[in-house]
């Protein structure tokens, strides 16, 4: 059995990058220019073809002859990202900054790498540094709104992506995240007409884009109830089930889920987002097809094709739900079993997950300052229906503006950060985004990143490398990628192990000598690791990922998890029932 030691380790890390970038500031009064359209070059064409190659090929002959340029670095760096090359990025940047070390766009551009390398405290560093020299930059401020999203500070992303796209409303990348915020029928027309022209996205994203799209138009269309707590409960207790198991371990949990009265057993996975489950157990449950998916997993084979379908009733325990989203995969069943359940799908819960007496405890979240009590909570049962803390019921203002702004900054240098503001001082009239807020009970609560229903932990490996990982209670086993193994120890092909996930085997699995763990104060030693390559986890988060807590470890726990704030509290006591 893994053996667990309390550790302060690692906590300055989120601290540090969050403070750092809350103490930025765009001084008040700053007039900036907004970008100007501009013909393309033949090399900014190829980018916006999505032909990454010929448009890195294109900047380097341009950089040739002009070393330490930012703009045809900063363009040949993200054809770079954009091919997953993403150590010759770094190297690209590093060359232009030796040239012009005081660059405040190099000094950015440096962060965006950073961000894809998975060292996002890094890159905070970087966009404090290059807003000290340049207020101005609108892609420093992108850089610093997907900063804030990560950390939960939904507020503040919100006010630093108007900024940037009020500084550069023709930059695909600010274009795209900006439309993410607006209301809902806004948001479709210009999703349309993003997609109507070259904008440098690949086909698998736009593919992606535009199912997403019609889904959004079939929901303007045929609008419903959102789906909502129809329980005079709002907080429950439930016992786990047992999926899987061997002789000494269990192998996975479940939660019984009835979909329309008809009854189901989900696997309890905080690696998979909202309900999924599979066609048969849809069909049966007459679920209502909405509009056609794709679901992506750990595996080789690609994509699965599936639909996202409305369940009119949804009972998990003592709870009920009626008239939500979930999603079905096109397939007899889901990993051998009914489907998954996402702990995301509690979000608007205080969510604990309580391996030793095998029950899930589903509590109220505390108020924010100036809020009163939440309302009944609602099931985010899929990843198309958006957080409360993202979503917006104004639209955006102020994209129209031409010639010179003035700057405001979400990040004052004054204002006080979102932990220690005076509660009286908070106004929440207009429903919106909030920004991360600490309760004092929960004070001793580990600060995570989150992309989506991923949560993400930085963790050292054996004292030396600090990495992110997933906590993924649906992988069996803790995981490493090769490249990070290799960084700390050594990797050995292995022929017979097998890692199997959503969508299929994975083809190449390796094992790595004895790894120890540290992370949100915990240690784990896992001997003879299995590792397999991220890349694909990688691509979807936007950051490096090198592997994967797994239900190895997170099975002797209780885990409080609080989505709506990107908070995670570990408890671990052997004398608690821990018994497999």
């Amino acid at each position: 059995m893994p053996r667990f030691i309390a550790r302060n380790i690692l906590r300055f890390v989120l601290p540090m990058a969050l403070h750092c970038l809350q103490g930025t500031s765009l001084f008040a009064g700053v007039n900036c220019e907004v970008v100007k359209p501009h013909p393309p070059s033949e090399a900014e064409k190829a980018f916006l073809a999505a032909d990454y190659a010929k448009a890195a090929s294109e900047y380097q002959t341009a950089l040739a002859s002009h070393p330490g340029d930012a703009e045809l670095t900063a363009g040949l760096v993200r054809a770079l990202l954009r091919q997953q090359k993403v150590q010759e990025a770094a190297d690209a940047v590093k060359a232009s900054l030796a040239v012009a070390p005081n660059s405040a766009a190099l000094i950015s551009l440096r962060g965006e790498v950073e961000f894809r390398q998975g060292t996002p405290w890094l890159a905070s560093q970087s966009a404090v540094e290059s807003d000290k020299l340049d207020p101005c930059n609108p892609r420093n401020h992108l850089l610093m709104a997907s900063l804030e999203r990560i950390s939960s500070l939904y507020a503040s992303n919100r006010k630093e992506l108007e900024i940037a796209h009020r500084l550069d409303p023709g930059d695909p990348d600010i274009r795209r995240e900006w439309i993410r915020t607006l209301p809902l029928k806004q948001g479709i027309a210009e999703a349309e007409a993003y997609l109507s022209a070259p904008t440098g996205i690949d086909e698998e994203d736009a593919r992606h884009l535009k199912m997403n799209l019609e889904r959004l138009k079939k929901m303007a269309a045929e609008p419903r109830k959102p789906c909502r707590l129809v329980s005079s409960l709002t907080t429950a207790e439930i016992p786990f089930e047992k999926i899987m198991s061997d002789a000494t371990h269990v192998r996975a949990y479940g939660l019984d889920v009835k979909l329309n009265g008809r009854p189901s057993l989900l696997q309890i996975d905080t690696g998979a987002g909202g309900l999924l489950v599979a066609r048969s157990v849809a069909e049966r449950a007459g679920l209502k097809p909405l509009s056609e998916t794709e679901t992506g997993g750990i595996g080789d084979q690609g994509y699965r094709p599936g639909y996202s379908a409305y369940a009119d009733s949804i009972h998990i325990g003592s709870l009920e739900f009626q008239n939500c989203q979930v999603e079905v995969l096109d397939s007899r069943s889901v990993l051998n079993g009914d489907g998954l359940i996402g702990m995301d799908v509690f979000a608007q819960f205080l969510v604990t997950l309580d391996y030793p007496m095998h029950k899930l405890v589903l509590g109220q979240l505390p108020p924010r300052p100036g809020e009163s009590m939440a309302q009944a909570p609602s099931l985010k049962t899929s990843e198309a229906v958006r957080d409360e803390d993202e979503e917006s019921e104004t639209p955006s203002k102020g994209a129209e503006q031409n010639g010179p702004i003035a700057a405001q900054s979400a990040l004052a240098g004054t204002a006080p950060t979102p932990e220690t503001r005076n509660p009286d001082s908070v106004e929440r009239a207009v429903k919106g985004p909030s920004d991360r807020y600490i309760a004092p009970e929960m004070k001793d609560y580990t600060k995570v990143y989150r992309v989506g229903h991923d949560l993400i932990l930085p963790a050292a490996l054996n004292g030396k490398e600090i990495r992110l990982f997933i906590m993924d209670t649906g992988a069996y086993s803790t995981s490493i990628s090769p490249a990070a193994a290799r960084e700390v120890t050594k990797v050995h092909a292995d022929d017979l192990r097998r890692v199997k996930g959503i969508n299929g085997e994975v083809k190449d699995v390796y094992w790595a000598d004895s790894v120890t763990f540290r992370f949100a104060q915990l240690s784990q030693t896992v001997p003879n690791v299995v590792s397999f390559d991220t890349s694909r986890i990688s691509r979807g988060t936007g950051m490096e990922i090198s592997g994967l807590i797994g239900a190895t470890a997170l099975n002797l726990l209780t885990i409080h998890i609080d989505y709506r704030d990107g908070l995670l509290k570990f408890d671990y006591d052997p004398s608690r029932g821990y018994k497999f």
